[in-house]
């Protein structure tokens, strides 16, 4: 395998054991058919993040942008098995790049739409149970968290995502950001992200992005990110 394949593999497998693990939910969840990824449906309606989020922006984002990206990855896919089946690896290495970024696009939104949710229902607040320990043990409170994703979503140039993630060996917690659509690999586990491109935004708060990431806080779904926690 090349060089780029081997650097876009952790892309491929997360796409893979998504595909082969995760059946049917209500809520958002990375779906495939007969090998092909496909849009996640949501477990809520586009308008019902409002006044914190728009219908109209998570209309486009999930029905236009998202779909881009699985547009894209089922193509990088089909390009890259056409092309090692005829022995041609330097034709899928030079995909690969599609690969990291339509596949970590899919992979990125799929959670992304699982942590949200209406403040009405489950949204907003703060963790509970185990979470909410691990929290306190690792940025002292809740409010220093909150803050800490803020300041490293302030500080991405740019497209990217800042992510509250689990180490796999030590069990902590941690803040980082990814470029682009770049996912979580490796040794962290990514249980919240927020989304840092324009698209996420602009629509409605323009280039007021600062209140965009302290206007999403009332609409993170816990009990998806805790499972998620738990579960790791």
């Amino acid at each position: 395998m090349s060089a780029t394949l081997m650097r876009t593999a952790p892309v491929l497998r997360a796409a893979a054991r998504a595909s082969g693990a995760v059946k049917p939910m209500a809520m958002a969840s990375t779906s495939f058919v007969r090998g092909k990824a496909t849009l996640p449906d949501l477990s809520y309606d586009y308008g019902a993040l409002e006044p914190h989020i728009s219908g109209k922006i998570m209309e486009l984002h999930h029905k236009k942008h998202h779909q881009t990206y699985v547009t894209g990855l089922n193509s990088a896919l089909e390009t890259i098995g056409e092309a090692e089946s005829k022995g041609d690896f330097t034709k899928a290495a030079s995909v690969a790049p599609l690969l990291n970024f339509h596949g970590g696009g899919h992979l990125n939104h799929s959670l992304f739409w699982e942590n949200l949710a209406p403040a009405s229902r489950d949204g907003g607040g703060e963790p509970s149970g185990s979470l909410k320990k691990a929290i306190g043990e690792d940025f002292g409170s809740f409010d220093t968290l909150r803050k800490q994703m803020n300041t490293a979503l302030a500080g991405i140039q740019g497209s990217g995502w800042a992510w509250l993630v689990k180490d796999k060996q030590s069990g902590t917690l941690g803040v980082v950001t990814r470029a682009n659509q770049d996912p979580v690999t490796g040794n962290f586990v990514p249980l919240l992200g927020i989304d840092a491109w324009e698209h996420a935004y602009y629509l409605q708060y323009e280039n007021r992005k600062a209140e965009y990431f302290e206007a999403i806080w009332n609409v993170v779904n816990w009990k998806t990110v805790a499972s998620r926690f738990d579960k790791s």
